[in-house]
């Protein structure tokens, strides 16, 4: 399992899986990311941006994850 997979793991053991599964990014971290995905598509974008629109990615990723284990705890057995 990757590290970011274990740390999504361990997020979603110990958060209650509803608040979990209702979270969300602010407005203007999405406003943010918007931005930056249309630098990149327009081919504008800086290495500092390209290295900050990764992270955003990877954290998405995991939050994906996180929620999706949130999501089969809750489920009853």
């Amino acid at each position: 399992m990757k590290l970011y997979e274990e740390a999504a793991a361990a997020i979603a053991k110990v958060i209650d899986p509803k608040k979990l599964t209702s979270l969300r990014a602010s407005k203007a971290t999405s406003r943010k990311v918007e931005m930056l995905v249309q630098k990149h598509k327009d081919g504008e974008i800086s290495k500092s941006q390209q290295d900050e629109l990764n992270h955003y990615m990877m954290l998405n990723h995991v939050m994906s994850i996180v929620k999706a284990k949130a999501r089969l705890a809750a489920m009853p057995a």
